[in-house]
């Protein structure tokens, strides 16, 4: 089974399939996963894990261990594309997640001035106001929606709420009024005996719907990249990945971009 691929605060830089050169913030503890949901395809595995014993990092280590390295980077002449939050699960989940933005958000503009500030977020507390007002402030509000099915989104990212479900992301998507990009991640397999599949007709068009009502910048599509804790699932083909983001831009006139 995968685990806990972060073992530091701060991580990286990495090269991103979608975002370039990345330096990685993981809010998250460095020797367990916490996360709203519990994805079939998580990097991170399974949130069985557990928590671990390190806890969540504080506000002012986070900003230490930030300048600290954009310091050193900076002083050895190394390129910077974007700060990204993701990590061992959701980054909201952070007691001071506002405040450690605009930290972020000081520290990019004293180093990297022209790099980009993403968090990479669940969408699973995007309703509540203070989450709201900080991802309203970074550069790319990267916010997740795998299916606006109920049942595919149980069966594939078993959020930890039984309440959850697509309506309710998606009507908290829209109050962000467009600023936002919504990713998807499109995958097939089996779990559990059952079978899950988001690229079929039915959720195609499920999906074309949630992202008119949403109406974001952009949306980004993609498949697994590595290796996934549940293990029957299957990457899409790259020719059918590009298949669907050709009909889902050509159906909502927005931007798609496919890795």
């Amino acid at each position: 089974m995968q685990t806990v691929l972060f073992h530091s605060t701060i991580f990286g830089p990495i090269h991103s399939r979608r975002l370039g050169i990345s330096l990685g913030i993981n809010l998250m503890p460095n020797d367990g996963k916490i996360c709203s949901f519990d994805c079939l395809y998580c990097e991170a595995g399974f949130n069985a894990q557990g928590p671990g014993t390190d806890g969540v990092p504080t506000r002012e280590a986070v900003r230490k261990g930030l300048r600290r390295k954009l310091k050193a980077m900076k002083e050895a002449g190394e390129q910077l594309d974007v700060i990204t939050f993701s990590g061992n699960g959701e980054p909201t989940l952070h007691p001071k997640f506002a405040e450690v933005v605009h930290d972020v958000l000081e520290l990019r503009n004293e180093f990297y001035p022209m790099a980009k500030v993403s968090v990479l977020s669940n969408a699973t507390t995007a309703g509540r106001a203070d989450v709201k007002k900080a991802l309203l402030a970074v550069d790319n509000n990267i916010l997740k929606l795998d299916s606006a099915i109920a049942a595919t989104m149980r069966a594939l990212n078993r959020p930890q709420h039984p309440s959850l479900l697509p309506v309710v992301v998606i009507e908290d998507l829209k109050q962000y009024q467009g600023k936002c990009i919504v990713q998807t991640m499109m995958l097939r397999g089996e779990w559990e005996g059952k079978r899950i599949d988001n690229t079929t007709d039915a959720e195609v068009n499920a999906l074309i719907g949630a992202y008119k009502e949403i109406a974001p910048t952009e949306i980004m599509i993609y498949s697994i990249d590595r290796a996934t804790p549940a293990q029957q699932l299957e990457k899409v083909p790259m020719e059918e990945l590009q298949a669907i983001g050709h009909r889902i831009e050509a159906a909502t006139g927005i931007h798609v971009q496919v890795n």
